[in-house]
């Protein structure tokens, strides 16, 4: 397991830890690494992918890239998870579904936004897999392990509207912003 940080990000500093096979977790808290147990963090030079992770993202913070295709490794993960985490890449760039959208589209039942909002909340690599575009059925902000914050900061990196950085706070995906 190897380890990096990226600071003086929009959202504050953002740590990584890959495998050699791909991206483990990212996140944003302040702490102890959050190897799991028994895992070893290296000091030894970070190996091809945790560089190609802190060039992507180094793209997104810059609004140069738009597409995060970063090998993962996520580790132990349920089927559901997966297919949850896959149908988020699939989100574009700049624009956002509801769990109730992402729940429809993998063919879930009534309470599968319930079932999404869990995997969501579970996801170990944000901005990969951008959890952040998924709001709440009515358009709002809601539930972000980051913070509502960074959920509205990495929405308006992406062109987005936000109205603020409080759960209910409206989100306007279809205000479009261009360049003058």
């Amino acid at each position: 397991m190897f380890s990096a940080q990226l600071p003086g990000t929009p959202v504050g500093t953002v740590k990584l830890w890959a495998t050699t096979e791909g991206l483990r977790r990212l996140d944003f808290r302040k702490g102890p690494d959050l190897a799991l147990p028994g895992e070893r963090i290296s000091a030894d030079p970070a190996p091809p992918i945790v560089r190609e992770a802190l060039d992507a993202l180094k793209g997104y913070f810059r609004g140069e890239n738009r597409a995060l295709d970063i090998p993962l490794d996520l580790g132990a993960i349920t089927d559901f998870q997966k297919r949850v985490f896959e149908r988020l890449r699939a989100i574009p760039y700049g624009q956002v579904a509801t769990y109730g959208d992402v729940a429809r589209s993998l063919d879930l039942g009534p309470a599968g936004a319930r079932a999404v909002g869990q995997a969501v909340g579970a996801n170990p690599v944000a901005i990969v897999v951008p959890c952040h575009r998924v709001v709440a059925s009515t358009g709002a902000l809601h539930g972000y392990s980051g913070g509502l914050g960074r959920k509205a900061a990495l929405l308006r990196i992406e062109g987005i509207e936000v109205d603020g950085a409080e759960a209910g706070s409206k989100v306007h995906p279809e205000v479009l912003r261009l360049p003058l």
